[in-house]
């Protein structure tokens, strides 16, 4: 491995700034460790040792700073027994860990220093560094911000998800058509989990429902193991380290004895590891149900596993005792929070009700009742394909005993709703949980607004759309359980880590304090007239830009005008986003361009990132379009530098990363009432870009904390969208009303980006002309009219980045801390704390009497 760059002194100044400076004492000791893990854990020397070897070096030697006080977080946990809180999640996002555990146990400045003697380049090393792709996209990343918060503000949380073998696909580009390759994430290992075989369970499947004695019981079921891997999930500077609890299913050890005596031991141990397939693949659909059997399967094996070990935890509060200390299950909701991460958990309440019913001996009513207060649910979506409805016969033969648990919980809940309204059959057949038009299906988002004491939506706008349109009727019925939790994002993976020089100049403006109370940021307004301050502000951007336009050229051989606009539009390729309206918007562009290559023309790089499902012809289908676009647009002569379109591949969290930071406009175009909240959105204002977007998702809160003329709104409103259909929409007057429209999918339909296959897009123009299910016609020309102002606005540095700084003052309200404290104490119950633990050297909390514990604790838990 080459040596490093020596830094320049201006470089090491802002790493001594924002990471503090490093102590020779700790300098040395990450040198020994880190050598030792070399020597010890590798089993290589510096003659042999490749740059991945370094990495899983460095890994360790981070990973041995968190030990101490992860064992230290979970002792002070069932010492002081407090109320805890399970965040269950299909998706866990968490991107790399490497640089994001450093700066939040403070010691990131040790570990540059200790590399940079020995000649290696930390940056490069991290660049190593697997994503751990467990999600989609949104969903999946909020839950890994919240993971952050629920740490930083002391809460004794646990995430509780699945350990794919492959994460989301690896995307990549052939002729311009996005191809999906496999991600083994795990092909090398992953330094930061630990594997827990002896804590494996059991997860039943299939079988029949029977009736002893008036008890009903699930017999003749095939069984799965679930074996938890933990990860470490630090707070920032609190000593607090949470657990990330994911489960892989493995195969049963006894084997079908028929097998043996027919000596087909082969098969047997072959069919035994079809079980396993369970936890191999992460579903690659976002905001798209399939109701397909492995995904019901993945559903509950999540939810089997994860309560198994919650009651089993909430039964033995103390420190590494295994007795039953809690028989009674009436204080379970006071020490017991269930979060559900959208319905792909929802089967966690008829698990729990089995659980307390068949095992536990508790009355039906009592048990409904427990499980409602304890369970709570986050609704992700009101798109009506993105809703499960899982058919009857699918669960009635995986989950008989659940089933038949629903039903009972249908029939009690169909009595109230007739108390309610008498006679109303319409009400009874639109809230029954089972919906009889067509197959017969289990609503599963009906069932947990029935069953939980809370349920939220994501942002305002959102909230008010499901109490008002989605779930109505539920409202109605239980007003109180309905609140908004508007999302955020971390500050500390999203400012603090992505972009060192941005917050190099606001720490020396006001302090560090932000780091941890986003809304301190507000002090930065006093700032937005001192032009040294917007002078600092645009040199970090260009930084920032000049910095991704050599990763671009690395990676793509593009060259890229680093003094033009960077307009980023990054997220998953869905209709509903609208990349297609992007598109229109550059082929405009180009047109204008062609048509008078003198006039005068902002230069913009436009970059569009993102995966489509591999099942979502459309969306493949625009990733073509935008690709052969591009081909165009960059290989014109009259255009040049004017106008280029990159399509980023296999955009992830660590390459958001590296565009977000360098982004000078974030494109948020959604139609109005279909992006729930977004968080994309937050972490472009917070990196000091500014937006062009709809009054959709969060936008609409984050215009309120910034002012109007600090973003850039365009289209219609969520009332003009539905005034738009009652009226009865016809997207073709728009397509022959307006010229440079019609120009543009006139373009796109008869093959002038595809000459070789002129009919390749007809699907694209068909839809758009004579659909429009997401309106971009109807908004096509506010758009265009917008961006016109983007680009006068972009002409007068000054006042572009005074507006930067307005955004990035007015991003406290979007900090997962903010959200997290508002689940706390709205839903969950419990208070968050800023108490840091001890550090494990020193000596520990005298949290209780117990003598034998505090020895323990004393000798660092070994």
């Amino acid at each position: 491995m080459a040596a490093a760059e020596p830094k320049t002194d201006q470089e090491r100044r802002k790493q001594i700034s924002v990471r503090g400076i490093a102590q020779l004492g700790n300098v040395k000791s990450v040198q020994t460790t880190f050598n030792r893990h070399l020597h010890y854990t590798l089993v290589k020397d510096r003659n042999v040792a490749t740059p991945r070897d370094y990495f899983f070096a460095l890994a360790h030697t981070v990973r041995d700073h968190l030990v101490g006080r992860w064992i230290r977080s979970q002792q002070y946990y069932y010492d002081s027994d407090p109320k805890r809180v399970y965040y269950l999640s299909l998706e866990f996002y968490m991107g790399r860990s490497l640089s994001n555990t450093m700066i939040n146990l403070g010691i990131q400045s040790e570990c540059d220093e200790a590399l940079y003697q020995l000649g290696l380049d930390i940056e490069e090393l991290e660049e190593i560094e697997e994503d751990a792709g467990l999600g989609n996209g949104g969903l999946g990343r909020l839950a890994a911000c919240f993971l952050d918060s629920m740490a930083t503000l002391g809460l004794a949380a646990y995430g509780y998800g699945i350990r794919y073998d492959y994460g989301i696909f690896t995307q990549r580009f052939h002729n311009g058509w996005q191809v999906e390759d496999p991600d083994d994430w795990l092909r090398f290992g992953c330094p930061w989990e630990k594997a827990r075989p002896e804590y494996c369970l059991p997860v039943n499947f299939y079988g029949k429902v029977i009736e002893e004695e008036g008890v009903k019981k699930w017999v003749d079921t095939q069984t799965v193991f679930a074996m938890p891997y933990d990860s470490p999930v630090p707070g920032y500077m609190n000593n607090t380290v949470n657990t990330l609890r994911l489960w892989s299913a493995k195969a049963p050890n006894q084997f079908n004895l028929e097998f043996f005596n027919n000596g087909q031991y082969i098969q047997a141990v072959c069919d035994s590891n079809l079980a396993e397939n369970i936890s191999r693949v992460l579903y690659p659909n976002d905001n798209f149900f399939s109701g397909k059997e492995l995904r019901l399967k993945q559903e509950y094996f999540l939810v089997a596993a994860s309560l198994q070990d919650i009651v089993r935890r909430f039964k033995s509060a103390k420190f590494g005792c295994r007795d039953v200390v809690r028989t009674s299950f009436t204080s379970f909701s006071s020490k017991v929070a269930i979060q559900l991460n959208d319905t792909h958990p929802s089967l966690a309440v008829p698990e729990l009700m089995r659980i307390l019913i068949d095992l536990e001996g508790i009355e039906f009513d009592e048990a409904f009742k427990i499980t409602r207060e304890t369970c709570a649910y986050t609704n992700h979506t009101i798109l009506p394909e993105a809703m499960e409805r899982w058919p009857v016969h699918l669960l009635e033969r995986i989950l008989p005993r659940h089933l038949s648990i629903i039903y009972e919980i249908n029939a009690k809940f169909l009595d109230e709703v007739s108390k309610k309204w008498p006679e109303d059959v319409d009400k009874l057949r639109d809230m029954s949980l089972v919906e009889e038009d067509g197959e017969k299906r289990i609503n599963m988002a009906y069932m947990c607004i029935v069953s939980c004491h809370a349920v939220n939506g994501v942002a305002a706008i959102h909230s008010n759309i499901i109490k008002s349109k989605t779930f109505k009727n539920f409202y109605e019925m239980f007003p109180d359980r309905f609140q908004n939790k508007t999302n955020g994002i971390t500050p500390r993976r999203w400012l603090l880590m992505c972009n060192p020089s941005l917050s190099d100049i606001i720490i020396d403006k006001i302090g560090d304090g932000w780091v941890v109370s986003l809304d301190e940021l507000r002090s930065l307004e006093s700032f937005a007239d001192k032009p040294n301050f917007l002078s600092a502000v645009r040199k970090v951007k260009q930084e920032n830009k000049m910095k991704f336009a050599e990763y671009v050229k690395k990676e793509y051989g593009v060259a890229i005008n680093v003094d033009s606009m960077f307009d980023v539009h990054v997220k998953r390729i869905h209709e509903y986003k609208r990349q297609l309206l992007n598109c229109l918007h550059m082929i405009v562009m180009f047109n204008r361009i062609k048509e008078n290559p003198m006039r005068d023309f902002v230069p913009r790089t436009v970059f569009v990132g993102g995966k489509a499902a591999p099942g979502y012809h459309m969306a493949k289908l625009i990733i073509k379009l935008i690709n052969n676009v591009s081909q165009v647009v960059n290989n014109d002569p009259i255009v040049g530098d004017k106008l280029k379109v990159l399509f980023i591949e296999n955009y992830r969290v660590s390459l958001a990363e590296k565009v977000i930071p360098a982004a000078d406009l974030s494109e948020q175009i959604s139609t109005a009432g279909t992006e729930a909240s977004g968080t994309g959105n937050m972490k472009f204002m917070l990196n000091g870009a500014l937006t062009i977007g709809t009054l959709d998702g969060a936008n609409v809160e984050m215009k309120e904390e910034m002012g109007d003329d600090n973003i850039f709104i365009f289209g219609m409103t969520v009332e003009q969208v539905a005034d738009l259909w009652a009226k009865g929409y016809k997207p073709v007057e728009y397509y022959e009303r307006l010229p440079e429209l019609q120009k543009a999918l006139d373009m796109i339909n008869d093959g002038y980006f595809s000459p070789e296959e002129p009919g390749m897009f007809k699907d694209i123009f068909n839809s758009l002309v004579h659909d429009d299910r997401y309106a971009l016609l109807a908004d096509f020309e506010s758009y265009i009219a917008c961006q016109e102002k983007v680009s006068e606005l972009y002409k007068n540095p000054e006042l572009w980045t005074k507006k930067c700084v307005y955004n990035i003052a007015a991003s406290g309200k979007f900090s997962s801390d903010r959200t997290i404290s508002e689940y706390a104490r709205d839903i969950w119950g419990v208070e968050p704390s800023d108490t840091k633990l001890p550090d494990p050297s020193q000596t520990p909390l005298h949290i209780g009497q117990d003598e034998e514990l505090n020895e323990y604790l004393q000798s660092g838990g070994h």
